[in-house]
């Protein structure tokens, strides 16, 4: 399992949040105190899985290991995340998208008699003005990861326009189709895919086709439509999910399109619904981690990441962590980008 944990400004806040959580042992009597390893056999369903989160990131936090494997967080997935049982190769994002909706949806209980809502609300900087719900109360996911989109129908019939505010924790973009045809190595003429391509693609008018036809309240009936996408609000960590799998007939087919993103300076203020309440900087961002998948198909092939620290990148590979340079990572053909808030003067390199 790599298990890249995001440092610097914002993700460093979401690390701390889960560290700082008073410790929860889940077994009385002659068991308490010892550490746990839950396994998919175990008839026990009392199962923490921040418990095990905040146990993994205070562990590699200690500094005192050369290598940390987190096996009780791994049997943890397998308890309460079914789908992820067994060693085959699984989807990175469907993983990291599971993780923090499962993530969410525990932090909005009780713990140790103390609401999580409350310890949330003692920190100042996640006040209730910068967190988005989804699926109930707010927590320290939906404050550093949470957006928010305004999905924008319009009927072509009648012109009758429906709005609806969607919250979301990930953009999932595609790939232009012109993008992705193969070339060979030795040719490099032809365009360029930028992550400009994939946002423009994202949040550009589109008409509904045949299959997704509108119910038009004023019609009364299915309509052809357009659809337009709009941030309504950004997320303080911006991450951006590129489709690389796709199916076609009776396979998942990868898009191995090289993308190019920035590694500072990422403007999204072109997308926003009211830009003009945005100021220079506050819809900038910068690179902090790049996921990428290695092989030709999503139940095969193999994971990396690259993760900034301290000024420095490095390419996470299972057991083994190496120094890199920005011109290895930009070379990158990314899976997941995450992008956190531009904290000083804007750099050159906009997207």
């Amino acid at each position: 399992m790599n298990l890249v944990l995001l440092e610097g400004g914002r993700e460093l806040q979401f690390c701390c949040y889960f560290k700082e959580l008073p410790a929860v042992e889940l077994r009385n009597g002659k068991t308490a105190g010892r550490r746990t390893y839950h396994t998919r056999s175990q008839g026990d369903n009392n199962v923490s899985l921040v418990e095990e989160f905040r146990k993994t990131l205070c562990a590699l936090w200690q500094g005192s290991q050369t290598a940390f494997s987190p096996e009780s967080l791994f049997y943890v997935v397998w308890k309460i995340m079914p789908n992820f049982r067994g060693y085959q190769q699984q989807d990175a994002h469907e993983f990291m998208r599971y993780l923090l909706d499962h993530l969410h949806l525990e932090l909005q209980g009780g713990f140790n008699g103390v609401s999580r809502s409350a310890i949330l609300q003692e920190n100042s900087t996640l006040s209730a003005s910068n967190k988005c719900c989804i699926n109930g109360a707010s927590t320290v996911v939906t404050a550093i990861f949470g957006g928010i989109l305004q999905n924008e129908v319009n009927c072509l019939i009648c012109g009758t326009e429906s709005r609806k505010f969607d919250p979301f924790l990930d953009l999932s973009l595609d790939i232009p189709s012109q993008f992705r045809s193969k070339r060979s190595k030795n040719q490099e003429n032809g365009p360029v895919c930028s992550l400009r391509d994939c946002l423009r693609s994202f949040t550009d008018l589109e008409e509904l086709d045949e299959t997704e036809l509108y119910m038009c309240h004023k019609c009364k009936k299915k309509q052809k439509s357009t659809k337009k996408f709009w941030i309504q609000k950004l997320p303080k960590v911006l991450c951006l999910h590129l489709k690389r799998f796709h199916w076609t007939a009776y396979l998942r087919n990868k898009v191995d399109t090289y993308v190019e993103f920035p590694l500072r300076g990422l403007d999204m203020k072109c997308y926003l619904l009211e830009p003009e309440n945005s100021g220079p900087e506050s819809c900038l961002y910068d690179l902090a981690a790049v996921v990428v998948h290695h092989g030709s198909g999503v139940g095969s092939g193999h994971y990396t990441a690259y993760a900034t620290h301290e000024g420095r990148w490095f390419h996470f590979n299972d057991s083994t962590v190496t120094l890199t340079d920005e011109e290895t990572v930009v070379k990158a053909k990314a899976y997941i980008l995450f992008y956190v808030e531009h904290q000083a003067k804007a750099g050159s390199d906009k997207l």
